[in-house]
């Protein structure tokens, strides 16, 4: 009798065994293409022997020990390594279990500051319609992501939500791309002054939007507007890197292709590489100095904060990402996969959009390419495209409502930093495939 509870009750799940480099390997043998890294988690691929001995090391060291009462050298290693690549002002971490921690940590530091920077009427938070910030409650209010919310509504934190950079389907046609992302940024600006210009705490987004978009890049100039809005009016910008950060962009920290520095910065999937929970938060000097100043205290925590094992994984899966060279892979691989992926699918009629950045790439699923017309919500077109790609052997990140939470398709690949050339065409193979079978009609 099975009394695991599964995420979708009724639903049996095939059972995976093994796995190595690439590949994750089910109970009868059969072997599936990690073509989205479980969710953008696994760039090191699995059974990497650096990551596994420093695990093992690690426990037979010290599994535990709880940071009321001490700090450990896993956790400052990494630490010192997290920041020594950081841009600007970052200069401390805190480390946490996974990505939606990270982010109710990051609020909740971001309402804590103004407090004690004697600010305290800041009470308004602002995102973005059609993001994803984790499942959490706090993490869950300030997404967008409308299907993961809608039941959860009443008990959820009032934020304030302003449009996507999502130029596929809003630049219009007698604007730049420059001149888009300057207007649709205004919109920051605008909800600031409705709130009350000295009411916000802070400004949350992803710089490639993940899940709920499907690895939408923003325009050039887009972030550096946002950046000088927050400044304008002393709102914190937190960037929220839990999928596609640590050198998944093709760059360690993902904002670092903006050109901007955020005050308040989340990480989380990449940095333990799926070999141990781990996410981490990382703040500029000037909010920590406040904190020590003011209380001393970060009203927060969680037991496994700062866990010994889970850091020292995430020392032994950065020290690969950069003694490897894995993040100039990124972008070699980046181009390859762009490349095979527009002579494939290019000109198909219900792909209306090959998007991302990286190792991080959305393909828009729609009913006509020209019209970019999405496909019926009732086709359920993402979740049977991810059965077709999984029978062809490919695990990968389909997701539905793209749009608006209700319509629109788009399947994400994020790919392990370790895939070969050859791997890239299994990819493409795979992805016909299923695209091949796909029923686009109602």
């Amino acid at each position: 009798m099975n009394h695991v509870f599964p995420r979708q009750a009724n639903n049996a799940l095939i059972k995976a065994v093994s796995s190595e480099g690439c590949y994750i390997v089910d109970e009868n043998g059969k072997r599936y293409f990690d073509g989205s890294g479980g969710a953008a988690v696994s760039c090191l691929g699995h059974g990497d022997p650096a990551v596994v001995q420093a695990i093992q090391d690690q426990v037979a060291k010290l599994a535990y020990a709880h940071t009321s009462f001490f700090t450990n050298d896993p956790a400052e290693e990494l630490a010192d390594i997290l920041i020594e690549h950081a841009a600007g002002d970052l200069d401390r971490v805190y480390f946490v279990s996974g990505g939606s921690e990270a982010v109710e940590a990051a609020l909740k530091l971001a309402r804590q500051y103004h407090v004690e920077n004697g600010e305290p009427q800041r009470q308004h938070l602002i995102a973005r319609r059609q993001s994803y910030h984790g499942n959490t409650l706090g993490a869950l209010a300030v997404g967008g992501n409308q299907w993961r919310r809608a039941q959860f509504e009443p008990i959820l934190i009032n934020a304030s939500h302003i449009a996507p950079c999502y130029e596929y389907v809003d630049r219009r046609d007698d604007e730049t791309a420059f001149e888009y992302g300057q207007r649709i940024a205004q919109e920051l600006e605008d909800e600031i002054l409705r709130l009350g210009e000295d009411k916000v705490i802070a400004f949350l987004a992803e710089p490639v939007v993940g899940a709920t978009l499907g690895a939408v890049p923003p325009v050039e100039g887009y972030f550096k507007r946002i950046r000088e809005i927050c400044d304008k009016y002393g709102v914190l910008l937190i960037l929220d890197e839990v999928m596609c950060g640590m050198g998944r962009t093709g760059h360690l920290f993902a904002c670092e292709a903006e050109g901007i520095v955020p005050d308040i910065l989340c990480i989380a999937k990449g940095l333990g590489a799926g070999y141990q929970p781990i996410g981490a938060m990382l703040c500029t000097k000037n909010i920590y100095e406040t904190i020590g100043a003011g209380s001393g205290f970060f009203q927060h925590g969680h037991t496994y904060v700062g866990h010994p094992v889970a850091c020292a994984a995430g020392v032994a899966v950065l020290n690969a990402i950069i003694r490897r060279g894995l993040i100039n892979d990124v972008r070699t691989r980046s181009d390859q996969l762009f490349a095979a992926l527009q002579a494939k699918f290019g000109q198909h009629p219900h792909i209306g959009d090959i998007r991302g950045r990286g190792l991080f790439i959305g393909l828009e699923i729609v009913k006509d390419r020209d019209t970019k017309t999405p496909l019926d919500p009732t086709l359920k077109a993402a979740a049977n495209f991810k059965k077709l790609a999984f029978e062809a052997g490919l695990a990968c990140y389909p997701m539905s409502g793209t749009r608006d939470g209700k319509s629109g398709d788009h399947v994400i690949l994020a790919p392990p930093f370790i895939t070969t050339q050859d791997q890239i065409s299994e990819i493409v193979e795979k992805l016909d495939i299923a695209f091949g079978k796909l029923d686009y009609a109602p």
